[in-house]
């Protein structure tokens, strides 16, 4: 065997090996954890999962936990990420006898960390309640209650706007008719208006008795002043609904579908800082399995890229934000018996 020989067989083998294992020639492959175990914490059952960056860069999570959705012993739990570990889950909120729902974590412009949830026997019930951090989260204010009608973000992250303006994704979930609202408040939480609802038309075909409408809006900002959000949407729709701002989200268009499937599950998005969106949502027309990623270049045309989970089962109501570093942190419902973690690298979102 000739010295060239051996050396192009050396050059081979490590090509071969970036290609078989590019995480570890620049950590371009997705990875995850669960929170926490199942069966390590007192609560069963585990849905709805919110993430924030802190300002030293740890992530925050919070979800609801109890013996199941609805009953009276759901609260609210917390986890941090610092260093290469998630912390014991702590309570953040419980209500007395009734359930707590989907937490929203996010920081308003002037630094302070809040923490909205929902409290009730059913979502046609609820009240909403928060608190806020000024030392991020480790130790915070009381619960307030909003005023009747005022429900905050309802799942999704809100939009903060560079000028402080909150941009928050609401609804209402009423007996066969489900709507979106938009809660806007420029006055970081202190007052807010309401915009809605926002419904999309019902398809000619649809069973006039069945529920039909959209919830829990993501909202995202795509140009100067066009804001747009993406929205779950009834059986009657069946696919992701949109609606469009061309004013800060002062006014709104008509939601209507776009090409994504939406089996009545919550999705979450996120436009990343070169102006792509990724979108996490299941990509099926019903149950909660798949959970799968998908970018989009115009907010309108969706790539799937990547599968979180393709196992039978539920895995559903994601979250998704874009760090400082660039990466994507998504965490969501595995088998409403934990909370799973997974960090995608920048470089894992295909141009």
């Amino acid at each position: 065997m000739t010295k060239a020989w051996i050396g192009w067989r050396r050059i081979a083998l490590s090509l071969l090996v970036f290609v078989v294992c590019p995480a570890v020639y620049g950590q371009t492959q997705p990875t995850g954890e669960l929170i926490f175990q199942p069966g390590s914490v007192s609560f069963a059952s585990s849905h709805a999962s919110t993430i924030v960056e802190l300002k030293n860069g740890d992530l925050l999570a919070a979800w609801f936990g109890g013996t199941a959705e609805g009953k009276p012993d759901v609260a609210i739990w917390s986890s941090r990420h610092a260093g290469d570990a998630w912390s014991a889950p702590v309570e953040l909120a419980r209500e007395d006898g009734v359930p707590c729902w989907n937490p929203v974590l996010f920081h308003s412009t002037d630094g302070r960390l809040w923490f909205y949830y929902k409290f009730g026997p059913s979502p046609q019930q609820w009240a909403a309640g928060r608190r806020s951090s000024d030392d991020e989260g480790r130790t915070w204010s009381a619960a307030e209650h909003l005023p009747a009608g005022l429900l905050g973000p309802i799942r999704a992250k809100p939009l903060v706007m560079p000028d402080g303006t909150i941009v928050a994704g609401s609804s209402i979930e009423a007996y066969h008719a489900w709507a979106a609202w938009i809660e806007r408040s420029a006055d970081n939480g202190k007052t807010w208006s309401k915009i809605g609802p926002l419904v999309p038309p019902r398809p000619a075909d649809a069973d006039p008795d069945a529920n039909h409408g959209i919830i829990q809006p993501s909202v995202v900002q795509l140009g100067d002043k066009h804001l747009r959000f993406y929205a779950r949407s009834t059986p009657t729709v069946g696919r992701v609904v949109v609606s469009d701002s061309y004013d800060n989200g002062v006014t709104w268009t008509q939601p209507h579908p776009l090409g994504v499937p939406n089996p009545n599950s919550g999705i979450d998005a996120v436009v990343l800082r070169d102006g792509r969106i990724v979108l996490v949502y299941n990509n099926t027309a019903t149950g909660r399995t798949p959970l799968n990623l998908a970018v989009s270049t115009d907010g309108d045309y969706f790539r799937m890229f990547y599968t979180l989970e393709d196992q039978p089962g539920e895995y559903s109501y994601p979250a998704i934000i874009q760090t400082r570093s660039g990466d994507l942190e998504i965490t969501y419902t595995w088998q409403r018996k934990a909370i799973r973690h997974v960090h995608v690298p920048l470089a894992a979102v295909p141009k």
